[in-house]
């Protein structure tokens, strides 16, 4: 599968791009996907260059003294400082994806597709390392437990501990924009995805440094996926049987990202008050006024109170389903938690 690196500056060849065609009106073309693989295998790129991922320096002090030295060394090989990711280490993003069940299918991973991906470092690499990612060809049994293994202890000490920030993160870009799609169209969130995503001729289009392809999304769709890790540019991935996939830097993240959830409470509490910042916070899905008052333990009048303030600001808009008033964050409402965190 080709995953190619675009960093913001190489959109300046324009003669370079991924065309992925779309119906303009076919909404249920595109969805969206949560890669917890991906971002392991960008945290390993931010730790062997630093100084290429300054929004992950607040991370980085956290967990650059706990990491585990030989399994990281054995990630570092496998997956490299920058260029193609093996496939192997990413199942396909879904919503629902959970780190567990990403371990489960890297520990299942065919050990065909892992040879070909393991061929495809061998002659990326020089020396040593590539000595290491031969050995690893040859016995891709042996190398798939070794990776899991290293994978599973790398993982609990550089993203569990702040997998609930970075997922706040991915799942508010992903609300953000899926209203985008509702209210303006593909074109219109395709055309603020990242300075090398543009929408054009019933295409989504993105620019890279090497590479040109036209693929015909029109049946099997498009799958967006947000990024804390990789926040310096687009990714994509485009031969069969996988089905195409964008990923992109999500919204928000600045380097603070990866702060305790009590301290973005109490930042949030000083700027609007204990209950309305604890409203905001958890508006990122769609609550009834009764819903929200159960989960803060206010009475409904207290509760409806503080929505109308939150939405006579522009934070939470409010739309009605069936019988049931549904309040959820706006873009303002997602900005702000974004900064915040």
């Amino acid at each position: 599968m080709n995953r190619k690196t675009q960093r913001v500056e190489g959109v300046e060849h324009p003669d370079h791009r991924v065309r992925f065609r779309l119906s303009p009106g076919d909404v249920e073309a595109v969805r969206f996907g949560v890669s917890p693989g991906h971002e392991l295998a960008h945290a390993v790129r931010a730790l062997l260059r630093p100084a290429q991922h300054p929004l992950q320096w607040g991370w980085l002090r956290q967990v650059r003294s706990r990491l585990p030295r030989e399994p990281f060394a054995l990630l570092a090989d496998v997956i490299g400082a920058d260029g193609y990711v093996p496939d192997f280490l990413t199942a396909e993003p879904r919503w629902d994806r959970t780190p567990e069940a990403e371990l489960a299918e890297l520990r299942a991973a065919s050990l065909a597709g892992m040879r070909v991906d393991l061929g495809k470092m061998v002659v990326r690499a020089s020396g040593a390392r590539r000595e290491r990612l031969a050995r690893m060809q040859e016995h891709p049994g042996r190398a798939r437990s070794m990776i899991a293994d290293a994978w599973e202890q790398v993982w609990h000490v550089a993203l569990a501990p702040v997998w609930p920030q970075l997922d706040r993160l991915l799942r508010a870009d992903i609300a953000f924009r899926s209203r985008m799609i509702a209210t303006d169209g593909i074109a219109g969130m395709a055309a603020g995805i990242h300075p090398a995503v543009s929408w054009t001729d019933g295409a989504v289009r993105v620019s890279l440094r090497r590479h040109s392809e036209e693929v015909d999304c029109r049946g099997s769709g498009l799958v967006l996926v947000p990024s804390v890790m990789s926040s310096f540019g687009c990714q994509v991935l485009t031969e069969p049987p996988a089905q195409p996939t964008l990923f992109y830097p999500a919204r928000g993240v600045t380097a603070g990202w990866a702060r305790e959830a009590s301290d973005i409470a109490v930042a949030l509490s000083a700027l609007l008050g204990p209950a309305r910042a604890e409203i905001l916070f958890a508006a990122h899905v769609a609550r009834t006024t009764s819903q929200v008052a159960a989960d803060t333990g206010l009475a409904v009048s207290t509760a409806s109170h503080h929505l109308t303030v939150l939405r006579d600001a522009g934070l939470i808009g409010s739309s009605r389903e069936a019988n049931r008033m549904l309040h959820l964050r706006t873009p303002l409402g997602e900005a702000l938690i974004g900064a915040t965190l």
